[in-house]
Parts: structure tokens; sequence; C-alpha cells
């Protein structure tokens, strides 16, 4: 017969798509990390209430390396957020092997 259609939460589609907006990398890069379609991350991202609206298929922001003279709080403050993108990307990728380590119903 047919094959079962997975299911994925909420939570799933919002952190996912979340993912994608935060970390700059390519929609399909991060959708095969996650083990879904491109095309399902796709429509989560344009489903999304218009949170992400107009977030950009590839940013083109990169990590800056500090000068020498580099104001020190700032480049505290740029590696908090890059330090809380990383936890998000973890967390989603956790919920995810869990996800698909569960037994079939």
């Amino acid at each position: 017969m047919g094959t079962a259609r997975r299911q994925f939460t909420e939570e799933f589609k919002r952190e996912a798509v979340g993912l994608l907006a935060s970390s700059g990398r390519p929609l399909s890069q991060i959708a095969q990390e996650l083990g879904i379609a491109a095309s399902r991350l796709r429509a989560w991202r344009n489903k999304d209430d218009g949170r992400h609206a107009g977030s950009p298929w590839r940013s083109n922001t990169q990590a800056v390396i500090p000068h020498a003279g580099a104001d020190l709080v700032a480049e505290n403050a740029r590696l908090r957020r890059e330090n809380e993108r990383l936890r998000t990307e973890r967390e989603i990728l956790k919920k995810t092997l869990q996800i698909f380590s569960e037994a079939p119903r």
C-alpha cells in the first residue's frame, strides 16, 4: 500500500524556520541537515505569518574579525548572538534525532 506521511510538530516547524532565518546558510543545506525536503521547509517559511518575512535565501553577512582596537563590548555582543544561534541549532538537531529515533506507530 502507501507509505505513511511523516508528521512534524508546530514547535519543530517554528524552530526549523527560525534556524533558516538566523543561520545565514542555504535553505537546501538546512533541510538536508534536518532530514526534510527543501520544498517542505520553504513552505513552512512562506507560511510563517510574516514573522521572518523578507528573510534572504542566503545571507551575505559573515562573522566579523575584530581589528586590534575593536570595541570589546560590540565583539562580546556578537559572540553572544552567535552562541545563542548555535544553541538553537543544537536543540533543533537534538529534537530531530529524538523524532527519528522513535519507534513507528
